[in-house]
């Protein structure tokens, strides 16, 4: 029994009120997963009991054995999911079910777009628990008294979903939570034992803890029973990561991972190990998701894996037990190696925990691994999702810095593709024979890279070129410095330097060509002090180009100093970068260049110098200081040429 006192009357945070608007009506078509989100809090809520119960057994009270309670009243229109778990306080009732505390929960709602197909991934992936309770309900009570609490600090929750709640003190006797479902007409196929049976087969079956129901006498599914009895218990109630392989079926893996992730969506791929003996006795049942959750770019997103000692749940969310670079992965671990009153603090320091770390991390990448050889498909699928994230691996791990190497994936020159499909060792494969370096160009886009003027000896001398367009991948070259033993090189650093590619049936021809380049050099050594001289503080250096085919300039960084497109990052990032200029240079064989050489005038030849240099400047996605100059500037010598 409970006593309700005077209720308070309070309103949704406004955030809610939108996501049970949307939780509603995008999920609509999938209303059964209301049982299996809220059995799923209910086993959560049992967990964190178990946790707080090692150090404090007296909140267990005089009830140990936990379990979930289903009910329905079919004349009053009722679904109750009871636990005897850790329940909430005052506060946390209102903390939990009248706010939403998750980090980028703004930049997810902004996300949604009104299809109700779409949005309901996005509210998947978003998670909903309790308020899926609405799409069968037109109202909820929750009846609930945190473990420790006498019986008169028991809360009442309740609310129409329609921006506000009530919530008043009551007496309650037990602790733990109810959740009472006042169901809407029409949803009436819930108000049945099978219906209800069937829904915990399927979703909840899993779930390491006795899920109750009535036993019926004649039930079927036309005809439920009438005749209550004693409670019976409705699932297999056994953690699925400590049965055998063979006898688990994919469906329920997948179910699985849906409880741990409260993801809607299928994981990709799992893996579930078990190593017995020695000092390292643990089971492990990982997932990779099938979609990147929506807040894995926050600064504040959850990540980790549930730890359970001795099939005892300990904790939720251990960070420790993969590196940032990993932070994708959800799954279970339950080994023997750790005591049983393990805290947070006690993991940063433990080796058996960096041993299971190592462990897991290589369980994660030989699943990667058989994925990219086997299903290059799906692999593609993983590296949409989540490869930016393993770009992040060679500069954190340098355990595994190789192996995350032949993970990663990019767009290349090979395919013109911005498709990020070519791995290192596919581009190592079809390098020229005497090639010794791996080329990568780095840009804002796609699309610039692969206009870049940069590329152009590359592309006459057939050599393939990594096109790199993701923000990460300058943090990546700069912690990546080759593979195999092959050095990775910015073809805009550096002066370019082809001669070890063709081999001695070429060495003529290159002693020919350095004799022809020595030639141009000193026929345009006056052109180069000139435009020097112009330029001035604007560059390091001016030289003719060996790089260049087609376009008349470009713009290189020295070859130990940073790049201009890692410049143009850390600035948007807000960093103070101190100023390097670039290197100049001229391609002898373009027109403008020897217009630029036989340029008489010397206004007019300051103007070419400055507009060759603001167009390679361009052409590197740099800014200008003075826009409007260049373009007068230009306008200006058109004119002076159609004359």
């Amino acid at each position: 029994m409970s006593t309700v006192h005077q209720p308070e009357k309070l309103h949704f945070q406004a955030e809610v009120t939108q996501l049970l608007d949307i939780v509603v009506h995008s999920l609509y078509s999938n209303k059964e997963i209301f049982l299996r989100e809220l059995i799923s809090n209910a086993s959560d809520a049992s967990d964190k009991l178990r946790f707080e119960a090692l150090s404090d057994p007296a909140l267990y009270e005089t009830d140990a054995e936990l379990k979930i309670q289903v009910s329905f009243d079919e004349k009053a229109r009722t679904i109750t999911i009871s636990d005897n778990g850790i329940g909430m306080s005052r506060d946390e009732v209102v903390e939990n079910l009248g706010t939403i505390a998750k980090s980028g929960t703004r930049d997810f709602l902004a996300r949604l777009t009104g299809d109700q197909k779409k949005d309901a991934h996005l509210v998947g992936q978003f998670g909903v628990g309790f308020y899926s309770s609405f799409i069968i309900a037109d109202k909820v009570t929750v009846n609930t008294r945190r473990a420790g609490l006498t019986q008169e600090h028991g809360v009442s929750w309740e609310s129409a979903g329609k921006g506000d709640y009530t919530i008043a003190n009551i007496e309650k006797l037990t602790r733990g939570t109810d959740v009472i479902l006042h169901i809407k007409e029409g949803e009436d196929e819930f108000l049945n034992d099978w219906r209800l049976r069937s829904i915990i087969t399927k979703y909840s079956d899993h779930i390491n803890l006795p899920i109750m129901m009535h036993k019926m006498i004649g039930a079927d599914e036309k005809e439920p029973a009438t005749n209550e009895t004693e409670w019976e218990v409705a699932n297999r109630a056994t953690a699925l990561w400590v049965l055998p392989k063979n006898t688990i079926t994919d469906e329920q893996y997948k179910e699985q991972y849906k409880h741990i992730a409260h993801d809607f969506e299928d994981p990709l791929i799992w893996g579930h190990n078990q190593v017995e003996g020695g000092s390292l006795d643990y089971i492990s049942l990982l997932y990779i998701p099938s979609k990147a959750p929506f807040d894995l770019w926050q600064h504040q997103h959850q990540r980790g894996l549930k730890l359970y000692v001795q099939r005892v749940f300990i904790m939720d969310k251990v960070e420790q037990f993969m590196p940032n670079y990993l932070r994708f992965v959800r799954g279970v671990v339950d080994t023997n190696a750790l005591p049983l009153n393990i805290s947070r603090e006690i993991l940063q320091d433990n080796a058996t925990m960096t041993k299971l770390r190592n462990a897991l991390v290589k369980r994660v990448l030989d699943m990667l691994d058989k994925l990219s050889k086997d299903n290059p498909e799906k692999y593609a699928i993983f590296w949409t999702q989540f490869g930016n994230a393993l770009k992040e691996g060679p500069a954190e791990d340098f355990t595994h810095r190789e192996r995350i190497a032949k993970l990663l994936r990019f767009s290349s020159t090979h395919l013109d593709s911005p498709a990020q499909t070519v791995s290192f060792e596919e581009y190592v494969a079809r390098m020229k024979p005497e090639q010794k370096k791996i080329y990568f160009m780095t840009a804002e886009t796609f699309n610039a890279a692969k206009a870049s003027p940069h590329l152009e000896i590359f592309r006459k001398n057939n050599i393939e070129v990594l096109l790199l367009s993701d923000r990460i991948d300058e943090w990546l070259v700069g912690h990546l410095s080759e593979f195999e033993g092959k050095p990775l090189q910015s073809v805009a650093k550096g002066d370019v330097n082809l001669d070890e590619i063709g081999g001695e049936e070429d060495k003529a021809g290159k002693e020919e060509q350095k004799k022809q380049e020595e030639q141009v050099k000193e026929e345009f050594s006056g052109i180069i002090q000139r435009v020097k001289d112009v330029l001035g503080e604007q560059v390091k250096e001016v030289r003719i180009s060996h790089r260049l085919t087609s376009s008349p300039s470009c713009l290189v960084a020295d070859e130990n100093d940073m790049g201009m497109q890692l410049q143009r990052l850390l600035k948007a990032a807000g960093q103070d970068v101190a100023e390097i200029k670039p290197i100049f240079e001229l391609n002898p064989t373009h027109a403008l260049v020897n217009l630029l050489r036989d340029e008489k005038d010397m206004e007019r030849f300051k103007e070419w110098a400055q507009i060759l240099f603001d167009q390679a400047l361009l052409a590197e996605g740099g800014q200008l200081k003075e826009p409007a100059l260049f373009v007068q500037r230009m306008n200006k010598l058109l004119l002076e040429l159609v004359k």
